[in-house]
């Protein structure tokens, strides 16, 4: 439901930091116009543009923020200074009451935290605008994190969500680019990532699967750690987890004296990296440093901790596919196999034509390769090449925009840790590995070996499957049919074949009559 006076405030807020500018500028609505002018009064905006609509969604709390964070991963949709700028919203917000996080605990588990936990942690550890995290200890002395939603977060959230769609519509309609931006499909896709984040049994499940992913069994242990899920005391609005230790990715300082070896954490980084979106196709996509560290125990020194797993990405066999062999085209300088690839894909209109594609992919490839690798980011390439394909009515996928916008992250981390890191470099050789293995023979006997059980049991049915088909009698008149068909495009066919026989058998004996008159 509407509030007006929430949507008042916003507006206020809008204008005072004049981020009319931003969307309506060139607006030629006559009532629009006075309405502006009037408000425009006496006023300039002093500050850039990105810096005002920062302060702006900051100032309209909690929700705005966590939506100038979901709109800083789509630089297909809006200028790119914009989206950096986005990128510096932090999301840290006053800690709710004790008492109402051990409310919401007993009232989802069904008992008090003193009856759950041998010990509760009444001040929280981390706080944010969805929900602040405490620490606890379970009776078996095992020492958990307890995520706890924040009370009433629906309820605000379906509101701020329904002034958010008043205020696309009126974008779309009234500013001259409104359309191209799609402010109501942003919306749309902010509605769904906020409600898919407030079901905490979803993000359990997401680390459930990343733990999997890189465990022993996995032969990934040495890789990556992913704190256990404790189901028990998880519900839609607790989230139960081992608790973790070590040092944050970016203070390097620390971790230097912890004697980690920097250049081979940021190495591995980007290991892990392609190793989740290529191999597994499900990747944390929020890989900022405040959501890696780095584990200081002496059993696990150096090893990458991963932790908030509220978003997340997957990938389709398709997708791998296509981002390996476009890398590897990049890596190679081979832009018709770009452009190629894109117009297999079916994201570039049928129509377009391969060289001019062709010629758009290098220039914005051509000038990195005038550098140094090291100087080289794979993210930015990515991102030009994004913006580019808008000339081509490039359909950029929303799995993409958000692998795009972990590039970067990662990168940024990577680059951080180890200012010589050559993210190409150590790409490379992985993506090459990767399509060894899944075109090579090594691919073909997986695939194979996959297939094989659902074969297995498809094979000795399909006798049977023939003929309960066949029994059919509208299938029986249809193959009746078109056996006829056939026999008489076959009878055809042998009259034709007899006739040229005949033609040529006739023009045979006239050549040799002809031959003999000479």
């Amino acid at each position: 439901m509407m509030s007006v006076p929430r949507l008042s405030r916003i507006m206020v807020v809008c204008l005072r930091y004049r981020l009319d500018e931003l969307v309506l500028s060139g607006i030629d609505h006559p009532l629009a116009v006075r309405l502006l002018w009037l408000v425009r009064l006496g006023s300039k905006p002093r500050m850039p543009r990105a810096i005002r609509l920062r302060l702006a969604l900051e100032e309209l709390g909690p929700i705005f923020v966590k939506f100038g964070q979901v709109l800083s991963t789509r630089r297909d949709l809006i200028p790119p200074d914009i989206a950096e700028e986005l990128t510096k919203l932090q999301d840290n917000v006053p800690p709710f009451p004790s008492e109402e996080a051990a409310a919401c605990i007993e009232s989802s588990l069904g008992a008090p935290t003193s009856t759950l936990f041998a010990s509760f942690d009444t001040d929280p550890v981390a706080s944010a605008s969805i929900a602040q995290v405490h620490f606890a200890v379970l009776h078996d002395g095992r020492e958990v994190a307890v995520k706890v939603l924040r009370p009433g977060m629906l309820e605000v959230i379906d509101q701020d969500l329904s002034l958010m769609r008043v205020l696309a519509r009126l974008i779309e309609h009234l500013a001259p680019d409104g359309r191209r931006l799609k402010p109501r499909e942003v919306v749309g896709e902010f509605d769904k990532y906020l409600h898919d984040e407030l079901d905490l049994l979803r993000e359990a499940s997401n680390c459930s699967q990343l733990r999997r992913n890189f465990s022993k069994e996995a032969g990934r242990g040495e890789m990556l750690q992913v704190p256990e899920v404790m189901w028990d005391y998880c519900t839609r609005t607790v989230f139960t987890m081992e608790r973790m230790y070590g040092i944050p990715v970016s203070q390097t300082d620390r971790l230097r004296q912890a004697g980690i070896d920097i250049p081979r954490l940021a190495r591995q980084g980007v290991e892990i990296f392609f190793t989740q979106v290529f191999t597994d196709g499900f990747f944390h996509a929020d890989m900022h440093p405040g959501n890696i560290y780095v584990s200081d125990r002496a059993e696990t020194l150096g090893r990458y901790i991963a932790l908030d797993f509220g978003i997340v990405g997957s990938l389709s066999e398709f997708d791998k596919n296509y981002l390996a062999q476009n890398f590897l085209a990049f890596f190679h300088r081979d832009y018709r196999r770009v452009a190629t690839l894109h117009i297999e894909s079916g994201w570039v209109p049928p129509d377009t034509r391969e060289e001019e594609l062709e010629g758009a992919v290098r220039a914005v490839c051509e000038p990195y390769f005038d550098r140094p690798l090291a100087e080289i980011s794979l993210g930015q390439v990515l991102l030009r090449l994004f913006q580019t394909s808008r000339r081509f009515n490039v359909e950029i996928q929303p799995q993409l925009v958000l692998l795009q916008k972990t590039l970067l992250n990662v990168e940024g981390l990577g680059r951080q840790l180890d200012p010589q890191l050559d993210l190409w470099q150590t790409a490379k050789p992985y993506l090459e590995r990767w399509m060894h293995e899944r075109v090579g023979l090594r691919g073909v006997r997986r695939k194979l070996e996959k297939e094989a059980g659902q074969w297995a049991e498809l094979i000795p049915e399909l006798p049977r499957l023939i003929h309960s088909q066949l029994s059919r009698p509208d299938v029986a008149v249809q193959v009746l049919h078109e056996l006829r068909e056939m026999r008489r495009a076959r009878s055809q066919g042998n009259r034709l074949l007899m006739a040229l026989t005949g033609v040529a058998a006739l023009a045979v004996i006239v050549a040799f009559w002809a031959l003999s008159r000479v």
